[in-house]
């Protein structure tokens, strides 16, 4: 990529709004600034200024004035690109902004390609790859977790702990490799207990990495929490109640929701996508057993499963809903939520009675029982903390590392199968030249990661994915 031109777009969100900001970076974003910037003071050229400064003045082209500006400098190496760099803020008109914008690729810049600042910024070495890609989650985060989660990875905290896996590994694949050269006079650089120890320390820092990815992913994307049940158990009244707007239609007819409905509520800062499915029953009605397939579908792959049942429902029908939803829940680590409706219609005896009887045997100890009333908004509260509590709070709380990016989670699985062929051949002792190929082979893939090794198709596949101006 070349870095010697100089590039320019708009920063800020596309439309109109109180002001707006037009980033420059490269070579001459100084100079070609001061082709079309004249200060009120009378100051300086910018080129002359200090770095790190403002400067209040106004955009010319030639004798015409387009607008009055707020011109921030920063000069290389210490700015977000590490090249020189122009921040212009000027009043957000979508025109003032064009016409700057124009004047400038007039002057001499070309515009920007998505994420040209922060792929630059990675080039010139003031970020690794996996913080570039922290810089995106940073500007689509959506919730208090994911945007901590994201800041913890800009800040270079999922690096620092790869970087220092790939210096001991570097270390022992380095005497390894220096062996080889004095293979006749059989001589061991490399102590094999030591390099065992290490590979069963990384096998287990990577297995954790790779199991936070769990956690990191829905923290990103939002739970998937299916709301699931036999028609008129409240499902779509549920739905309203938690999202406080009329959202789904609520009837008394049987089978009225026929399709599956999706919002997101944020809750304590966790995102929760909410799945309103079609109810369960047996019916020859062709869309309704469409929307019924489709209930099924979102069971296996939701990360909750609020099982909605009506209070006053026999014992029989709430075991059979339950078997049901338990033989569509696919993985171990999905969670039911046996949620008891209706409440209000019933005494406190006769549903504690009710469930003291009642042995839900294909329950597990995550899984959990909360009455409500979604009507009546009665013990909401308990419901919803009941969904916080499947979220492992206390790893962001304390900044650990969490893998939110499944090119990372896919580059650390093939890290630890290489890592696990380490493991074998120091248990078969085979030669050291194969050795020295496997722990190479993990180091390439960890290097993936933050961009020690990198390709082009790599490279063009994580920033064209950010928005231009970034």
């Amino acid at each position: 990529m070349r870095l010697i031109d100089t590039i320019c777009a708009i920063s800020t969100a596309q439309g109109m709004g109180a002001i707006a900001v037009i980033r420059l970076s490269g070579p001459d974003a100084i100079i070609i600034t001061d082709k079309v910037f004249k200060s009120i003071k009378k100051e300086k050229k910018l080129n002359q200024q200090k770095a790190n400064t403002l400067h209040y003045g106004t955009i010319v082209d030639g004798e015409k004035d387009i607008d009055e500006v707020i011109v921030a400098l920063f000069k290389a190496p210490h700015s977000f690109t590490g090249e020189d760099t122009i921040e212009i803020s000027c009043h957000g008109a979508t025109y003032i902004q064009q016409q700057i914008l124009q004047l400038l690729i007039k002057k001499g810049c070309r515009l920007a390609k998505p994420g040209e600042f922060t792929q630059r910024a990675f080039l010139n070495g003031k970020m690794d790859l996996s913080q570039a890609e922290a810089v995106a989650d940073l500007i689509a985060s959506k919730s208090e977790a994911s945007r901590r989660v994201a800041l913890q990875q800009m800040r270079g905290g999922f690096s620092n702990e790869l970087t220092k896996l790939r210096e001991r590994l570097l270390w022992f694949t380095s005497l390894i490799e220096l062996e080889l050269d004095f293979s006749e006079e059989d001589i061991e650089f490399a102590n094999r207990k030591e390099l065992f120890a290490l590979v069963e320390e990384l096998m287990s820092h990577l297995k954790r990495l790779i199991k936070s990815f769990s956690l990191g992913n829905v923290i990103k994307n939002g739970i998937p929490v299916a709301i699931v049940g036999h028609t008129n158990a409240g499902k779509s009244t549920l739905l309203n109640a938690l999202l406080q707007e009329d959202k789904a239609i609520v009837s008394d007819i049987h089978g009225t929701t026929r399709d599956v409905i999706e919002d997101v509520i944020n809750i304590e800062g966790i995102s929760f996508r909410f799945i309103d499915t079609a109810g369960i029953r047996k019916t020859t009605d062709e869309i309704e057993t469409i929307g019924i397939n489709r209930t099924f579908s979102k069971i296996s792959q939701a990360t909750i499963v609020m099982l909605l049942i009506d209070a006053h429902d026999n014992d029989e029908k709430i075991h059979e809903a339950v078997s049901a939803v338990k033989n569509r829940m696919e993985s171990e680590h999905q969670k039911m939520i046996l949620v008891v409706n209706k409440t209000d219609l019933i005494s406190d005896k006769e549903l504690i009675d009710k469930f003291q009887s009642a042995k839900f045997n294909e329950l597990t100890e995550t899984d959990a029982i909360v009455p409500i009333s979604a009507k009546q908004q009665i013990n909401i509260e308990a419901l919803t903390s009941e969904l916080i509590k499947t979220i492992n709070l206390s790893a962001i709380d304390n900044d650990e590392v969490i893998v939110t990016n499944a090119r990372h989670y896919e580059a650390l699985q093939q890290s630890l199968t290489s890592l696990e062929r380490v493991e074998k051949g120091l248990y078969d002792m085979i030669s050291g030249d194969f050795l020295a190929q496997d722990i190479r082979e993990t180091l390439q893939y960890l290097g993936e990661i933050t961009g020690q090794i990198n390709t082009d198709e790599i490279l063009g596949t994580i920033f064209k994915n950010f928005c231009i101006g970034k």
